[in-house]
């Protein structure tokens, strides 16, 4: 049984590569969702964007691709490919594609 998803096992990957843009969306693949964590790739189009809200866990995005807006307790991050940042849990936030933007979040919530 693999607990992550839609993924080739034994093989090297490229996560950029494993989800593509589309204009005017936001596509996403989920790897893993369960009650201790989540992982899903991201591809944000130019200018797309996932509102302000809160999670009960602490959530780490890292750039696969472009460059993001991040929001965090009103505070704006401009992320490029290769950075990341973590939103701690309860704190509002907010992601926009400043460019064509993919981004890998791992979401980690509580016991």
């Amino acid at each position: 049984m693999n607990y992550i998803k839609n993924l080739t096992t034994e093989q090297a990957l490229k996560l950029d590569e494993l989800v593509q843009y589309s204009q005017g969306q936001i596509v996403s693949r989920t790897l893993a969702q369960n009650k201790a964590v989540s992982l899903t790739l991201f591809a944000f189009s130019a200018g797309e964007e996932i509102s302000s809200h809160a999670s009960h866990g602490d959530a780490l995005i890292t750039v696969l691709d472009g460059e993001g807006e991040i929001t965090i307790g009103g505070k704006m991050h401009l992320l490029k490919t290769g950075e990341s940042i973590l939103m701690p849990a309860g704190i509002p936030h907010a992601v926009k594609a400043a460019t064509n933007f993919k981004m890998f979040l791992t979401v980690v919530f509580p016991d």
